[in-house]
């Protein structure tokens, strides 16, 4: 089961899950709010997310345990339900997956960066967004594809470009972001230690601070950034007595994106320990 980060879509995984499905059972799906799928007002949380995947696995009939791939704020998603069920993961990646310590990177002094990418601002923006239609979305989000999906089939990358612009996207983002400080609290408090294959995948460090000085952000603050980014990836290989960590050359964070390969040879390691 492979869980997305947020603000993203399933069909962003379109090469990797194309790859797997000749081989393996794949399970996706968009949380509310996301795709195609309703969202109202209820709370957005990772609690909430293990419920619909425990919801899913029964209408499913999903009864054997199975390898649990979760991306960014997926990635916290997958751990909440990992420790909270841990018989039922054979076996878990971690992609660039948010940290339960998330709050540390608001302990940093970033001036310049704080100015465009705190919480507060995501808030306010996803709040704004979430009031218009995707008309008015269209101009100001400008959706793009990142070069590697231009390749996937028209009407996927069509998909790809009309959720960008989904009013109900940001209202999601802005019930999830409102939450997810509390929700790295909780699961962090769930003293647990896994015993099952975790591979741990984080960015290339490097590779990030360049593509951030080429957008005009300071190295400087990247720098701090990103070190602290790395030092919270590898504290996520605590999560089991048997874990290994990589971080992923010439890789973003949309791994999945950038290097669908080391997602996929990730997946066959775990397949090959459990059987």
């Amino acid at each position: 089961m492979i869980l997305t980060g947020m603000g993203c879509s399933f069909d962003e995984w379109y090469n990797i899950t194309e790859s797997l499905s000749e081989t393996n059972r794949v399970v996706m799906f968009h949380r509310p709010g996301l795709g195609e799928s309703e969202i109202e007002n209820e709370a957005r949380n990772t609690g909430a997310v293990v419920q619909e995947m425990l919801d899913l696995m029964s209408v499913l009939e999903m009864t054997d345990p199975f390898i649990l791939v979760g991306h960014s704020y997926g990635g916290l998603c997958a751990q909440h339900f990992a420790k909270s069920y841990p018989q039922k993961v054979a076996g878990l990646i971690l992609v660039d997956s948010s940290s339960v310590d998330l709050q540390e990177l608001d302990e940093l002094v970033l001036p310049l960066l704080d100015e465009a990418d705190t919480d507060d601002v995501w808030l306010e923006k996803c709040k704004t967004f979430s009031r218009m239609n995707p008309e008015q979305l269209r101009p100001i989000v400008n959706p793009t594809l990142a070069e590697q999906l231009k390749s996937i089939p028209e009407e996927v990358q069509k998909r790809l470009l009309e959720f960008q612009i989904s009013p109900s996207l940001y209202k999601a983002m802005h019930l999830e972001i409102s939450n997810w400080k509390e929700d790295a609290k909780i699961i962090k408090s769930i003293e647990i230690r896994l015993n099952v294959p975790l591979i741990v995948l984080g960015r290339d460090r490097e590779f990030s601070i360049e593509m951030g000085t080429q957008d005009g952000l300071p190295e400087e603050e990247l720098r701090i950034f990103e070190e602290k980014w790395q030092e919270l990836i590898t504290r996520q290989g605590n999560l089991s007595i048997n874990s290994k960590i990589v971080f992923v050359q010439s890789a973003s964070h949309s791994i999945h994106i950038d290097r669908p390969d080391v997602i996929i040879q990730s997946i066959a390691e775990i397949i090959k320990k459990i059987t």
